[in-house]
């Protein structure tokens, strides 16, 4: 299946370059295209992940689980929730 990209320009130093060689060789990435999509990749997706631990705390900031639950039930659930 073919893919459709569009290229893009990116200028790097070159200490990058050397880096991004480095690693490409280290890992067996086929190019330097390849490693910078999968970083690309990875950081929008740490991002996506990031937003959407901020939009829970944000929505239980604004509507607190004790006002749902009960301040006991709420207290037990915030204990085992990792972002707090």
């Amino acid at each position: 299946m073919v893919i459709a990209r569009t290229q893009t320009l990116v200028q790097l130093t070159p200490d990058l370059i050397e880096a991004l060689d480095e690693y490409r060789e280290r890992t067996g990435a086929s190019s330097r295209s390849e490693v910078i999509r999968e970083a690309i990749a990875r950081l929008l997706a740490e991002d996506l992940e990031a937003l959407i631990d901020r939009q829970i705390v944000e929505a239980y900031t604004r509507r607190p689980q004790e006002e749902i639950w009960g301040r006991e039930a709420a207290r037990l659930l915030v204990e085992t929730e990792p972002w707090e």
